[in-house]
């Protein structure tokens, strides 16, 4: 797992807003879907025991052990556009996106 520089400021920024000491962000899949599974992010207060461990110019990204298998190799981007923002990853292992774009399957 990478991240783009745009991603590690954006991380680095809301680790800041978020007014309270974090081991980073903590990256995960779960079912949802046409496709079948969608990323998930949420602040890591602590890591976990199988967390595996990303750190990237300052910032730390945990990746939920069950996430593993399915995000090996991705790259994680935060793009700023008119109309929407947000983090997009790139899966070298995805095989499908749904047509909205918010599941994938591999």
């Amino acid at each position: 797992m990478s991240l783009t520089p745009a991603a590690v400021e954006r991380v680095r920024e809301l680790l800041g807003k978020r007014g309270k000491p974090s081991a980073g962000i903590r990256i995960g899949v779960r079912t949802k879907g046409c496709s079948g599974l969608s990323y998930t992010l949420e602040f890591a207060d602590a890591p976990g025991p199988m967390d595996e461990k990303v750190e990237q110019d300052g910032v730390t990204v945990l990746i939920d052990p069950k996430a593993a298998m399915f995000i090996f190799g991705t790259e994680m981007d935060y793009v700023e556009e008119k109309l929407q923002s947000g983090f997009q990853f790139r899966n070298p292992n995805e095989k499908g996106r749904c047509g909205c774009g918010e599941s994938f399957h591999v």
